[in-house]
């Protein structure tokens, strides 16, 4: 293979990554951070300039302790609904900077822009997607079945985590069918309440 060749595969490969970890933020903000960090410790990923932070042991040992805490958080009825509120905001944050720690052979300006409006949109999309079926799960099973939704969330961002490093392109494939489908679910379900809603109209 030619050098250009590799050197835009390697990026593409990049954004891949950039874009499934963003994913794995969406539903849960530390865990992929954290995996990103051991993934650079074990100099199995590189990340790109001014991101060396994520790989230094106190960052490390920071990660791992917040990532416990967040995880054992959401079993905590009351405190689930409040971490929604904030998790929101931060799983976009956390998205951003990702995918911009590890797209490499970028242009910074282009490399920004993909990782403010890919990174922080699908790490915001899949958040938003998670809270709608926790406050499904809350209604319909008045709070009892939100531990196991709790769990789903922790196994989904470890899941997409390990699969964004190991197989970025696969990924990045399931990231988008998942959204694609959750919109299509999304959009039946609100074109179903329109038609078995009331009609205003005596006839």
């Amino acid at each position: 293979m030619s050098p250009w060749y590799n050197r835009h595969m390697d990026t593409l490969v990049s954004v891949c990554l950039g874009f499934g970890l963003s994913a794995a933020c969406g539903f849960r903000v530390f865990v992929p951070m954290l995996f990103i960090s051991l993934a650079a410790n074990s100099d199995v990923l590189t990340l790109g300039p001014r991101f060396g932070w994520i790989a230094s042991t106190p960052a490390l040992i920071a990660l791992a302790v917040a990532t416990l805490l967040e995880i054992g958080a959401y079993y905590i009825p009351w405190l689930d609904h409040l971490l929604d509120t904030v998790a929101s905001p931060a799983a976009v944050v956390a998205g951003i900077v990702a995918s911009a720690s590890v797209i490499t052979g970028m242009d910074p300006y282009l490399k920004w822009t993909l990782a403010v409006i890919a990174g922080g949109g699908i790490a915001g999309s899949v958040q938003a997607l998670t809270t709608g079926v926790r406050g499904a799960s809350t209604l319909t099973t008045a709070g009892f079945g939100n531990p196991i939704v709790s769990t789903l969330e922790a196994g989904g961002s470890i899941f997409y985590s390990i699969l964004a490093i190991v197989a970025p392109l696969v990924a990045t494939f399931l990231v988008f069918v998942f959204i694609l489908v959750a919109v299509n679910l999304a959009t039946r379900r609100r074109r179903n309440r329109k038609l078995t809603a009331p009609s205003g109209s005596p006839w």
